[in-house]
């Protein structure tokens, strides 16, 4: 009996520590984008080396500094004052709030995806790395599941699909989960390489790539909008934009900025978009699922 005990012992901790292996990388990458941020944030005497472009009244007037940790799944609105003070007035009363409803009478009248999905308090799972499919995202697994009870697919960027998610995610916000991303095989590890080589890489005829905007540019103005850090970014999806008057999912987000790089957008569902957002999610590890949320 000892003996069985013992072996079972040793195959979970091999287990651990495999696992461990194959997101050692991944976890460092997070932790030193998070001390980026942190430092890039933390004190107006670091404005010179981070902001060498902004106007000094600007970052004295409307910087809020100090900022840390979960504070980043707020967006731009964690250090942009006058951008927060709106945010807050408009949460009051969320656009949102009919489409979560909407969501968990989808949940509620489809057998399929209660099926599929018995604890709807699931968005900080997604997306995952699933042997013999790849990257499998939040909207890909409803689809699937669709799909497989014989049902007609739904469009990725919004609609049916970004309610059932707005519900989602509120389920989640409520329970406290928080974004729990593995990576838990090779196969998995060189999935995540990959959409970070994407995050990383200039593309379009603008020769820009996603860190140019939401790494070095994180905190540079944009017209009259910040622009967002990745880390927390993926946090509070699906989003209510003003600009869109909807809710849309992060596959929606990531097509228009793909566009906005000067480059053929990806389609939704794609291997190269579902691998990017795999590492985006990564990045949000442990932090608070936030969704859904308004965004300008």
């Amino acid at each position: 009996m000892k003996k069985k005990i013992v072996a079972s012992l040793l195959v979970g901790s091999f287990a651990l520590l495999s696992a461990n292996e194959f997101s050692a990388q991944a976890d460092k990458d997070r932790k030193a984008l998070q001390e980026y941020f942190e430092k890039k944030f933390a004190d107006r005497k670091n404005a010179s080396m981070y902001f060498p472009y902004s106007p000094k009244e600007e970052l004295d007037k409307n910087f809020k500094w100090g900022i840390k940790g979960d504070e980043f799944r707020l967006g731009s609105y964690a250090f942009n004052k006058s951008g927060r003070e709106q945010y807050e007035e408009i949460i009051d009363m969320p656009p949102y709030e009919d489409a979560i409803d909407e969501g968990k009478e989808i949940y509620d009248n489809s057998k399929a995806i209660k099926k599929c999905f018995p604890d709807p308090a699931i968005a900080g799972d997604y997306p995952k790395f699933i042997k013999g499919k790849g990257v499998v995202t939040l909207t890909g697994a409803i689809n699937n599941c669709l799909k497989d009870n014989g049902e007609k697919t739904w469009k990725q960027t919004k609609g049916k699909m970004a309610k059932l998610e707005a519900y989602f995610a509120a389920t989640s916000k409520e329970k406290g989960k928080k974004v729990n991303i593995v990576i838990d095989s090779k196969e998995a590890a060189e999935a995540y390489n990959r959409g970070k080589k994407e995050y990383y890489s200039q593309r379009g005829y603008l020769k820009l790539s996603c860190a140019s905007c939401h790494v070095q540019g994180a905190g540079q103005r944009v017209r009259n909008e910040y622009m967002s850090p990745l880390f927390g970014q993926t946090t509070h999806f699906p989003v209510y934009r003003l600009k869109w008057e909807g809710l849309g999912t992060l596959e929606r987000r990531l097509k228009g900025c793909n566009k906005d790089q000067g480059e053929n957008p990806h389609k939704p569902g794609s291997k190269w978009m579902n691998e990017l957002a795999y590492f985006m999610a990564y990045m949000s590890n442990g932090m608070p699922v936030d969704g859904p949320d308004v965004r300008k």
